[in-house]
């Protein structure tokens, strides 16, 4: 009887607890894991069919643009500031500083469309990351990713271009080719 019943309760958690949510306001095809965790709400700006998953924290208090089929994994971070260095610099006074403190980042970010970021990634305030992105997981992404690149470590680097990969995909569906053409140019 006791084990029925924990399946019983493990389904309704499942059923009522990580179930991705649809439709935000001006997204309609979007889906956010109702266990995200959105600080800042009022600074995203979040375009159509974007995914992002489960147990995410995303930090909007600067900015944050995800433009249009961005898919956020699991376990991201995006911050928008960061107050380390100033902690480290004010020590207890930190909490009674007036102004910025000094060290203090804070600065917006944008993701571009279709772009893809990898389970236990890192982006940091003020990244720009191109269109059709690929950040592998566990990456540290801090700065500029141009358009197309794969990137992956902790300072994220380039090591591809997600170009290549798609080449070979669009040899076995060619009738998608004008659709992908008319997505990335």
């Amino acid at each position: 009887m006791r084990a029925t019943l924990n399946r019983l309760r493990r389904r309704l958690a499942r059923a009522l607890l990580h179930r991705v949510v649809f439709g935000e306001t001006g997204a309609p095809h979007s889906r956010i894991a109702p266990s995200t965790c959105i600080d800042g709400e009022s600074g995203l700006q979040l375009a159509d069919h974007v995914f992002i998953g489960q147990f995410n924290f995303i930090d909007a208090t600067a900015g944050l643009v995800i433009e249009e089929g961005v898919q956020i994994t699991n376990f991201v971070s995006i911050v928008t500031h960061s107050s380390h260095r100033s902690i480290r610099l004010l020590g207890r006074r930190y909490a009674s500083v007036e102004g910025t403190p000094p060290g203090y980042v804070k600065a917006p970010i944008r993701i571009g469309a279709w772009s893809f970021i990898g389970p236990h990634s890192l982006i940091e305030a003020g990244s720009r990351i191109g269109r059709g992105v690929l950040v592998c997981a566990y990456s540290q992404v801090r700065g500029e990713v141009p358009d197309y690149a794969v990137v992956a470590g902790q300072p994220a680097r380039i090591v591809g271009d997600v170009r290549e990969r798609d080449a070979q995909l669009l040899k076995q569906y060619p009738e998608l080719a004008a659709h992908y053409k008319e997505l990335f140019e």
